[in-house]
Parts: structure tokens; C-alpha cells; sequence
């Protein structure tokens, strides 16, 4: 996959991966366009990273992906690589009380916002001479975190979407690539997690964008960084003590 001169789309570009990949990929002349739902930050953002482009919306909402592609078709029509990289993780007791819309949040961030811009940009992407679609997964979509229940469910089913989405698509001109990050070092992993994850090391936003790079460079479908790969080598090999040893680190140890 050519990293030059593109004109990329980036979900949930104003922190974590999403602003690493973003930052990287301007240095290689390629028109970044990053989204966020803070138009403050998405401003100060631009300042600090002169050629970076920034569309405020909640992506979680179908009428805010309509009015994104129609401002990126206008006004960026050689849009030809949409990464879908927003993301939300919780720590969820299922145990308690909870809103049933409020529930499910990580499934409307995390897998049916990446499904609705794939739909709604596929007919502008077909018609591009050379266009990529990369999904960012997680190492949890092959190995459930149980204090993390409905993430992990929503990036299992954001891997298995990907999957199906590049058998769909084979024989275009529409690349379909999946990156499953580790556990990097985010907010996303810090924040709620600081007890599971306390004897865990993060891979670092650096290490983790060069092996990203490296892998769309190099035409791998599917980009499993370090513990990333390991989980998925494991979850084939012992499922049911990969998932123990999941269940122990979140403190659910069947008592």
C-alpha cells in the first residue's frame, strides 16, 4: 500500500494512535484529515500540526457520518483511505445496575459507527484508482478482557466484520486492512484499567505506529503487533486458559 500522497481519513484522530498515525502520516505529503468531537481541541490540533485538517462530530451518530462524507466528497474528493480508529473502552461490572442504552455505548463507538462509514463511503472509495479501508481492532477482539466485556465483544465483532468486508471486496480496488493493537500507551489503557493492567507493560504510541507503517507498507491484511499476536496464537492454542488468565487479571476469579 503506497503511503504517499493520499488523502486519508481518520477517525478519533485527536489523541492516542489516531493522532500518532496521524502526525506520522503528514511527513510522507499526504493530504491527514482527522475527526473528534471536540472542536477546541480539533482547532489547537491545527495550529500545532500545520497541513492537519479537522471535522468536529459524534460518529456514533448515522446524521453525523452522512454530513461528514458529504463535507469530505466536497471538499476532499481524492479521499482514497478512510481509517476507522475511534474508540471508547469502560470498565463494566455486569453485576450492577446499568442504563440498557448506556450499556451498549462501546458497541455504537467501537463497531457500529466503523460499519456505518464503511457503508456510507464504500460507492466514493469503489471509484478510486487505489483506495484502502483499515479498521483498528484490538488484541482483545481474539481474547476477551472481562473487565472490559462489551469492548471486547465490539472488536470481535469489528475482526469478523473486516473479515467478511475483505471477502466482499476481493477483486476491487478497495484494500481492507485490520490493525489489532496491544495494549499501547493511551488513555484508552490507563484511565478506568490502573489495577488490571498494573503488572502489564504498554507498548509505546512510536513503536506501535512503526510496526502499523510497516505492515500497510508491506500489504499485510491483518497487523498484530506483539502481545496482539500473541493472543490470537493463544486463543487458537489453550482458549480456555488464555481467557482464565484474562478473567484473573480483571479479579473475577470464580469465588
Amino acid at each position: 500500500m503506497k503511503l504517499k500522497e493520499r488523502t486519508i481519513l481518520i477517525t478519533g484522530g485527536t489523541s492516542g494512535i489516531g493522532l500518532e498515525l496521524a502526525k506520522r502520516l503528514l511527513k510522507y505529503s499526504n493530504t491527514v484529515i482527522i475527526t473528534g468531537r471536540d472542536p477546541s481541541r480539533l482547532a489547537e490540533l491545527q495550529t500545532e500540526f500545520p497541513g492537519l485538517k479537522g471535522i468536529a462530530g459524534d460518529l456514533s451518530d448515522p446524521d453525523a457520518i452522512k454530513a461528514l462524507h458529504d463535507q469530505m466528497v466536497r471538499d476532499f474528493p481524492t479521499l482514497d483511505v478512510l481509517i476507522n480508529n475511534a474508540g471508547i473502552m469502560r470498565n463494566l461490572k455486569l453485576r450492577e445496575p446499568r442504563d440498557l442504552i448506556d450499556v451498549t455505548r462501546e458497541v455504537d463507538v467501537n463497531l457500529s459507527a466503523p460499519i456505518r462509514m464503511v457503508q456510507q463511503f464504500l460507492p466514493h472509495l469503489l471509484g478510486r484508482p487505489d483506495a484502502a479501508i483499515i479498521n483498528v481492532s484490538s488484541g482483545l477482539a481474539f481474547v476477551p478482557f472481562p473487565a472490559a466485556p462489551v469492548y471486547s465483544a465490539a472488536k470481535a465483532g469489528l475482526h469478523a466484520y473486516t473479515i467478511a468486508l475483505r471477502a466482499q471486496l476481493a477483486g476491487t480496488r478497495v484494500r481492507v486492512v485490520e490493525l489489532a493493537p496491544p495494549g499501547t500507551d493511551t488513555k484508552l489503557f490507563h484511565g478506568e484499567f490502573d489495577k488490571e493492567v498494573a503488572n502489564v507493560t504498554p507498548m509505546t504510541l512510536q513503536v506501535l505506529v512503526d510496526k502499523a507503517l510497516k505492515g500497510f507498507a508491506n500489504d499485510r491484511n491483518e497487523i498484530r503487533p506483539g502481545l496482539a499476536n500473541i493472543l490470537k496464537i493463544l486463543s487458537r492454542v489453550t482458549p480456555d486458559l488464555i481467557v482464565k488468565q484474562m478473567a484473573k487479571a480483571s479479579g473475577y476469579t470464580g469465588k
